[in-house]
């Protein structure tokens, strides 16, 4: 039976912490999907849509990118627990109309936290608020767009900005980034900016593409598989699946991480009798308890004991021939591997030489190793070295182009990664540029836009006139929330295309608009050739259609390629070169214009509609070659960096709960760590917590330092919590207030959301002061 919208907030003087859970999924899971399904969307609907996420001919879940078999069955429940309530959250019977609105003013709305906001329901119809005005007011269609057009014209491109959130399309992507060139800007932050441009960085100098090498399959067939810096309990539940398979066939897992995640130490397979009815199937073999920003040092000694062990025993650990054959810079980086300050090493990861040397031990032996990892190595400022070193790793070994073998970066959000193929980036190659100038006939712009950082500084400074976000909470999405907010409020026009309230909402420009939008599990029919399908792409570059059935729950809500179309012909008109109304009415002809713009995609609209899509080109993976500037992949050599908090401060990391997907919260219970009822917490050592003064259940208000300035977040409740020495943890969006918009990665210019100095107060001192 569904249950209507909650009318009470967060009470976090409700916190309840129990003690971790010792195996992931199994009963529970299944018992917790049901349930949430059920009371958003009712039990037929949640049927409906259970049964054909992630099937061949279904639509793809709007949560993770983790992959689906593409030669294999699929299994009759192709989902996991977080899927389920990721769709249940999008299917719900509730909605939020115009009368919403008007009940609940501005001011009111910013005193509700994020989760009471996302579980009112969908809008149904779009609405507007003009400076001076205390709530939203319904709008039509035609006067949102014409507004819109308007804007746009009395401004400079320079002064647009168009944020995107991994849930929009391939298709949708691809319009989107087409109506921000022909405008004349590539100011396209988007969600990868603040997760997995690191990897990119990284990935794309050292073997010529941003991308994972690795297929599904070949986890299954690993000898040997690196899970770093990952949650995939919570994040990707789905690997599990694939990591068991992996166990099943005589693979071994090596876990690195600061915190013992549920998920990385046992698995009950809900669609398995021995996970249903047994404790599971452990699935760590060795778990590293890393410092957090502690890898780089790990991958540098593991490096150095390799190179030790082909001394030792040559032709029998380093790939010789691979490397002489397909890589540049070997010999520079056996100088400077050869030698190791292992103090040095112990202190900035807080694991033993014994510990490191017997992962080591598994690696020189492993004749098809993977390493995957997830913003654990993102969000610091050394993530790009961290994550060449994790290259240099398999250069070594010669873990490209062979099965089982390979570099495997899991991405979040379920398009993320199909956004930036389709051109979603502020710093667009030049290639694609000409290829989109001569198919539509437009001059793209050459100067580089601004990344989700940067647009916090452009917010700041007022130089923003009409900010328009595809999906996401970029609000929350960011760093230094409280700028960032201030900033938002400063742009002329704020234009969101959403399907439920969120923060963005609240915190918007002078006039802002919110237009409802159709999810992944809608039907999208309402086109002169009947119902229109979409694409995405997963972790392991994958093409696939997505397609939803379910009945809408608003006949207002549009589609977001035509909600593109709409804004740009209000825009530039019907003289226009390119025809805006015809990839609205036939996505055909969006995947069309693709196929002659992007490699890869050619004869797009056949590939698609076959049953499991199609690969794209992967050169490491599938010939051993890498395209580079030098067409060799690379070794690099950088300095041992790792993160120091002096004293009486701790190193803090952001992270999800298991009732959370990014800014959006399903509930309130964070099962697999023992922690309900409430989000404002810090995981601390107890030992940590001790030598700092404080007690469990403490409440502080937390401090930040960064460069001689300091960021606050109060009321945070403290909780003993077997982190590793030195480290604490916190939700994020919470924490990000703590995060300085300046703490960035290098190069990637991701937040440092696992970075950030540290230390508290009791809450009371600042109500005394």
């Amino acid at each position: 039976m569904t249950r209507p919208a909650p009318v009470n907030d967060i009470d976090e003087s409700t916190l309840k912490v129990k003690e971790p859970k010792k195996a992931a999924a199994g009963i529970p899971a299944v018992k917790i999907a049901l349930e949430r399904g059920i009371e958003q969307a009712g039990v037929a609907r949640t049927a409906r849509s259970l049964l054909r996420i992630n099937q061949r001919g279904g639509f793809d879940c709007p949560g993770c990118a983790w992959p689906e078999s593409i030669t294999g069955p699929r299994k009759p429940a192709e989902f996991c627990e977080n899927g389920a309530k990721a769709v249940a959250e999008e299917n719900t019977k509730r909605t939020v109309t115009p009368e919403f609105w008007a009940r609940h003013s501005i001011a009111e709305l910013a005193t509700k936290t994020e989760y009471w906001l996302g579980q009112q329901g969908r809008i149904t119809e779009p609405v507007i608020i003009r400076e001076g005005e205390t709530h939203y007011s319904p709008i039509s269609w035609s006067d949102a767009f014409n507004l819109i057009g308007e804007r746009f014209r009395a401004t400079t491109p320079d002064r647009c900005v168009f944020y995107t959130s991994g849930r929009t399309a391939n298709e949708t992507a691809f319009m989107y980034q087409l109506f921000a060139r022909s405008l004349g800007t590539n100011n396209l932050p988007d969600c990868s900016n603040m997760c997995h441009e690191s990897s990119g960085s990284a990935l794309n100098p050292t073997i010529g593409i941003g991308k994972g090498t690795v297929s599904l399959e070949d986890i299954h067939h690993s000898e040997l598989i690196f899970v770093v810096g990952q949650n995939p309990g919570t994040n990707h539940p789905r690997m599990l699946s694939a990591l068991k398979e992996c166990k099943d066939n005589g693979g071994t897992i090596v876990a690195v991480n600061p915190l013992p995640e549920t998920g990385l130490m046992a698995f009950k397979d809900p669609q398995s009798v021995d996970g249903l009815v047994r404790g599971g199937t452990k699935l760590a073999d060795e778990f590293l308890q890393i410092k957090v920003g502690g890898d780089l040092a790990l991958f540098q000694a593991l490096g150095h004991l390799l190179l030790e062990e082909e001394d030792r025993a040559p032709g029998t650990v380093v790939d010789k021939e691979f490397i002489e054959a397909n890589t540049d810079g070997f010999e520079d980086y056996v100088a400077a591997r050869r030698h190791i300050d292992w103090i040095e090493t112990e202190k900035a990861t807080g694991l033993s030489r014994l510990d490191i040397a017997k992962v080591a031990g598994l690696l020189a032996k492993s004749k098809a190793t993977i390493i995957c990892w997830a913003l654990g190595l993102t969000q610091q400022p050394h993530s790009v070295d961290t994550l060449r070193e994790i290259v240099n790793l398999l250069l070594l070994q010669g873990n490209f182009g062979k099965p089982g073998a390979g570099a495997c970066p899991v991405r979040g959000h379920s398009n993320v990664q199909g956004d930036r193929t389709m051109g979603i980036w502020e710093k667009p190659k030049e290639w694609l540029l000409a290829a989109l100038d001569k198919e539509f006939g437009i001059t793209s712009p050459r100067e580089h836009g601004v990344d989700s950082t940067e647009a916090i500084d452009a917010f700041a400074e007022g130089k923003v006139d009409v900010f328009v976000s595809m999906g996401g909470n970029f609000a929350l999405a960011n760093s230094e929330t409280e700028a960032l907010e201030a900033g938002m409020q400063k742009a002329g026009l704020t234009v969101h295309v959403s399907t439920k309230p969120n923060r963005s909402h609240v915190v918007h420009g002078k006039t802002s608009l919110i237009l409802p939008t159709l999810g992944r599990t809608d039907r999208d029919d309402k086109h002169p050739n009947g119902a229109q399908f979409l694409s995405v792409e997963d972790s392991m570059s994958v093409i696939r259609s997505t397609q939803g059935r379910l009945e809408p729950v608003s006949e207002h809500l549009l589609a977001e390629p035509v909600i593109i179309a709409r804004m740009a012909q209000a825009t530039f008109g019907d003289d226009h070169p390119v025809n805006w109304r015809a990839m609205a009415e036939d996505y055909d002809v969006v995947r069309d214009h693709i196929s002659r713009v992007l490699p890869g995609f050619e004869d797009f609209n056949t590939r698609i509609r076959n049953k499991s899509g199609f690969v794209l080109p992967n050169p490491p993976r599938d010939t051993r070659s890498f395209a580079t500037d030098i067409g060799k992949g690379r070794f690099t050599v950088s300095p041992l960096e790792y993160l120091e908090a002096p004293e009486g401060h701790l190193i803090l990391q952001t992270l999800r709960s298991h009732d959370q997907y990014n800014t959006t919260f399903y509930g309130l219970d964070d099962r697999y760590r023992g922690i309900s009822n409430g989000r404002r917490v810090v995981l601390v050592n107890p030992d940590d917590l001790a030598e700092l003064g404080f007690a469990d259940r403490d409440l502080v208000d937390v401090i930040s330092t960064f460069k001689g300035t300091e960021r606050r977040a109060d009321e945070f409740r403290l909780v003993a919590y077997p982190t590793a020495r030195g480290c604490a943890a916190a939700y994020f969006p919470e924490a990000n207030a703590l995060v300085h918009r300046d703490l960035v990665a290098r190069e990637s210019n991701t937040p440092g959301f696992k970075a950030m100095t540290v230390r508290f107060i009791p809450h009371e001192e600042k109500q005394l002061s």
